[in-house]
């Protein structure tokens, strides 16, 4: 927990009880009042994206490695979050569409780690490229180069529509407002990652729905301990059978050692 509030801004140094409640004092007010909105999609059009704490940036680190915080948000837009890595050279966090856990290929064949992460994002590899702009399409129906990484405040979020779940303290929570903020735009069943409310109707048939496979996990769970209670049965029953016939077996061959050990002494 202490980790997702305070992230990298403690430096790989664990803080003292003392330097954490400073950090939280210092932190917290100004984060549940000027926390971001980082999404990425065609404009006017749905969120394709939510970017989260770990979602990597063009340049390969992740948005918590960006500046996230702001005493003060700037007026200029679009807002610019840099990354905080030394020697990167990312002005601003910039999400490109992932085939599998890799960026899409610009239109010159070479990934997003040939190109420079600096504005322009010139290819290294060839001269031809004259900035990074993939083919790629989305699952919206989009090409990939129509997407726009977008940030703005609570205000300018709801003034598009769009939830801005509850106030947290995390660092770098960026777009994410629930569970359904994890899956692409054309999966998610809203808008916006909060998640979609039931009406009353589907409410009704979705608890009818739990009720009826409660009470048929329930059938096969009395079902199952029959079925084991039979075959313990069986099972108890052969080995009570191999012990019968262990039992004669050895009381047989007792009397034939003893029969032997009789017919000897007569004869002598």
């Amino acid at each position: 927990m202490p980790h997702r509030i305070v992230g990298d801004d403690d430096g790989g140094r664990l803080f003292t009880p003392e330097e954490y409640e400073g950090y939280k004092r210092k932190v917290l007010p100004t984060r549940l009042r000027n926390r971001l909105y980082v999404s990425f999609g065609v404009p006017g059009g749905i969120d394709c994206k939510l970017i989260g704490p770990e979602t990597p940036c063009f340049c390969s680190h992740r948005y918590k490695q960006h500046k996230t915080d702001f005493e003060e948000i700037p007026p200029e837009r679009p807002l610019a979050l840099p990354c905080r890595v030394p020697g990167c050279r990312c002005a601003s966090y910039l999400y490109v569409h992932l085939s599998g856990s890799q960026p899409v290929r610009c239109r010159c064949k070479h990934s997003a780690q040939d190109h420079s992460e600096a504005p322009g994002h010139l290819c290294r590899k060839c001269s031809a490229c004259s900035g990074f702009r993939s083919p790629y399409t989305c699952g919206c129906g989009q090409p990939g180069h129509a997407h726009e990484t977008l940030v703005e405040t609570r205000e300018e979020r709801q003034a598009r529509g769009r939830p801005v779940g509850r106030d947290v303290p995390y660092a770098a929570m960026g777009g994410l407002t629930g569970f359904s903020s994890l899956a692409d735009g054309h999966l998610r069943l809203d808008p916006s990652g909060i998640g979609a409310h039931m009406s009353t109707e589907l409410s009704s048939r979705f608890e009818e729905a739990c009720n009826l496979q409660t009470q048929t996990s329930a059938e096969c769970v009395t079902d199952l301990r029959t079925r084991e209670e039979r075959d313990m049965a069986y099972f108890e029953a052969r080995y009570q059978e191999r012990l019968k016939m262990e039992k004669a077996a050895k009381h047989k061959a007792s009397s034939s050692k003893g029969k032997t050990s009789s017919d000897r002494s007569h004869r002598k």
